[in-house]
């Protein structure tokens, strides 16, 4: 595989098990907003890759990524102490299928992810083309604890801080929460797909694109789901009603 050593500009803890940080971005490099690449580190003399989806929009100078920090993973056991100045390894081609051009025109757009899923959804809620095509944007963010919320402050100001989307998402946009641990009160605590399956999450085929990314086991049954409810999958060779990230389900 080809691939580029870039460097790390800057990282951010947000808990004891999950970071983010960022890279150089080859003057070469182009992607979609809502793709993923290949990036990592040499490991005894050989490169040591795993899937990423870039939190960046398409249009920004850097490659911003979210991580899980897993302690006997063999990539981010290692990654998790990269500091700026350090190099990584970055494939040269982008790929996947969360992207605009796999869904059919509709209304509204929800973005629904679980822990590091919410990456992908910080790339198409930060790009102008989002806002173009939706009249409202949702990103719907699950998680087990309040803290494991990264960007929450981002989002729950609207993006009022992004120069290029700010005026638009200031009506357009909506960021919806779950952390299914939580405990305050006045706040729903239940999965995303037992608010879809109640109605309470409320989505229509006919005004309604949804987009998955998260674990594979959220994956699978919100898909079943929206089958259910009349959606179809989509894909670049042939648009549809909702579109899900296979390289991470199988």
């Amino acid at each position: 595989m080809n691939h580029s050593v870039e460097k790390v500009l800057w990282v951010r803890q947000w808990n004891d098990s999950l970071f983010s940080f960022a890279v150089s971005r080859p003057s070469s490099f182009r992607f979609q907003s809502g793709q993923f690449v290949m990036l990592g580190l040499p490991v005894n003399g050989k490169p040591l890759l795993r899937a990423y989806s870039m939190a960046s929009p398409h249009y920004a100078e850097e490659l911003e990524f979210l991580s899980i920090i897993v302690q006997d993973g063999p990539l981010t056991s290692r990654l998790q102490h990269i500091k700026a100045g350090d190099d990584l390894l970055l494939a040269a081609k982008p790929v996947g299928s969360l992207v605009l051009d796999a869904l059919l025109p509709g209304k509204n757009l929800h973005m629904i992810g679980t822990g590091t899923g919410l990456a992908p959804w910080l790339s198409l809620a930060r790009d102008p083309d989002v806002y173009d095509r939706f009249d409202s944007v949702t990103v719907q963010h699950t998680v087990r604890n309040k803290d494991d919320l990264a960007y929450f402050d981002l989002l729950s100001s609207k993006l009022a801080d992004d120069p290029l989307v700010a005026d638009e998402a200031a009506t357009k946009f909506h960021y919806d929460w779950v952390a299914t641990r939580n405990t305050e009160a006045g706040q729903d605590h239940r999965r995303i797909t037992d608010r879809i399956r109640d109605g309470s999450y409320k989505l229509d085929p006919e005004t309604d694109r949804v987009m998955l990314c998260g674990s594979m086991a959220m994956i699978k049954e919100t898909a079943s789901i929206l089958e259910g409810l009349g959606f179809v999958e989509g894909a670049m060779s042939g648009p549809g009603t909702f579109v899900l990230e296979r390289a991470f389900v199988g």
